[in-house]
């Protein structure tokens, strides 16, 4: 019973509800069929007793009324044209009872009724089947036996196709419902997860019963509402943006034609940059991750990507390793990839190495199952291990040990949005000895598909 619950909770909601039809009504045709066998003995009893006692008596008055001479011909057409055979009835016959079912218990209450206390009615006389019914003229005893099939018919066959027949249309019709109710809802569904992964569903259709129109319209002006206000947000940051850098821009040229020392303005010069980094970082979470059209070369993008980035760390005097499998392929943006892998690899340079010390990265990629995995590792402090949640939240920083340097805490967010469209996750581990390890999980996929697209 566990395990057919566990099983029935896994399904979906089409296969859930046409599965508790199936039940209801399997379960009401087995009971409409006891009921009305139950309701049927009755009468069927009364029907086949009183066709019994009807021959039995036939039998007697012709029997009674017939010549000696010519009873021996009427024995004879009696069992050959009615299937009605007249034997004696003697005191060492061995006699069977009928079976213990409710129909022919019925009978033999009936045509003991009518035909007298002293008829006898039996299954089976010394080894012959039959419905055997005893009677008497004048003093001589016999017995009538008629084929089984008088009594007991057997039309388990047909009420089994007829069942079945009920059950198949009742199905048909179940799921013809099912369906016609669970279509919207798979309509809502498919929409919700695109707009989860930051698509813009389709409109779904405002049509239907009045209860579905307004979810969908509903829905359709939430998503309306919810683009303007990404545009509103897109345009405000833009704004801020321009604003805020313009003047940035003046100060640092005011900076460099003013008379301060050489140390005062490399300080002035570097809190600048901070900020002008912060706008940037703020500029990237804003700006939406684009939609993974088709599949890329993983292996490509990322050895693209080492060439550009190891000169970067080489000139801070730090190396990075990589180690990439080739011919990997995903559903995922270029560009979002790449930025991606770029924003890890800038928090390794800042973050991954201990005071006085250069930056030490290595990057692999790989296929595990399924997946793909893009691992970035340094040689720094690493975080706690209950700071991990919280750092792939936005405007969330590490611990001091991970913060020698500016930032919006926006790194490790704007990551994960951009992975969220192509089914991917970030995950930070702490590696053995020291250091964080990010990782990057991509859904694989082959070149042929990537070829097909």
């Amino acid at each position: 019973m566990s395990v057919a619950l566990r099983v029935a909770s896994r399904l979906g909601l089409f296969s859930r509800t046409f599965l508790l039809l199936t039940v209801l009504m399997t379960a009401s045709l087995a009971a409409w069929l006891q009921a009305f066998r139950s309701m049927e003995i009755e009468p069927r009893a009364q029907q086949v007793a009183q066709q019994i006692v009807t021959v039995v008596n036939i039998t007697r008055a012709a029997l009674i009324h017939s010549a000696p001479q010519e009873r021996r011909y009427l024995l004879l057409d009696l069992a050959t044209n009615e299937g009605i055979q007249i034997y004696p009835h003697e005191k060492d016959d061995v006699t069977v009872r009928l079976p213990d079912r409710q129909v022919l218990q019925r009978v033999e209450e009936q045509i003991i009724a009518r035909l007298g206390p002293e008829t006898i009615v039996a299954w089976e006389v010394n080894r012959i089947p039959g419905l055997w019914v005893s009677f008497s003229i004048d003093d001589d005893d016999y017995w009538m036996v008629v084929e089984r099939d008088r009594a007991e018919r057997v039309p388990g066959v047909e009420w089994l196709g007829w069942g079945a027949a009920a059950l198949l249309l009742s199905l048909l019709g179940a799921a013809v419902i099912v369906g016609f109710v669970n279509r919207p809802l798979s309509r809502l569904s498919r929409a919700t997860l695109a707009l989860s992964r930051g698509e813009t569903p389709p409109p779904l259709p405002e049509t239907g019963p009045e209860e579905i129109r307004r979810v969908n319209t509903n829905f359709n002006r939430m998503v309306e509402e919810l683009d303007r206000a990404e545009a509103d947000r897109a345009l405000m940051l833009a704004g801020i943006s321009h604003d805020l850098r313009t003047p940035l821009a003046r100060l640092r040229l005011e900076i460099e034609l003013s008379g301060v020392s050489e140390a005062a303005r490399a300080a002035v010069d570097e809190d600048l940059a901070q900020i002008d980094r912060t706008i940037g970082q703020f500029m990237e979470y804003a700006r939406p991750a684009s939609a993974p059209d088709r599949n890329h070369n993983v292996s490509e993008l990322i050895a693209e990507l080492v060439e550009r980035e190891c000169s970067h760390t080489e000139t801070l005097g730090g190396s990075l390793q990589a180690s990439i499998t080739p011919n990997l392929w995903a559903r995922i943006a270029s560009a979002d990839l790449q930025r991606a892998v770029s924003n890890l690899l800038e928090n390794a340079r800042r973050y991954g190495h201990k005071p006085g010390e250069p930056p030490h990265i290595e990057l692999t990629v790989r296929q595990q199952g399924n997946n793909i995995l893009i691992e970035v590792s340094d040689h720094g402090p690493g975080v706690k291990p209950e700071d991990v949640p919280r750092l792939l939240r936005p405007f969330t920083r590490g611990s001091d040990a991970r913060t020698n340097a500016g930032g919006a805490g926006l790194g490790l967010a704007i990551v994960k949005r951009l992975l969220q469209r192509a089914g991917g996750t970030l995950n930070l581990i702490n590696r053995e000895g020291g250091g964080l390890t990010a990782r990057i999980t991509l859904p694989a996929s082959s070149q042929k598909s990537a070829d097909a697209k």
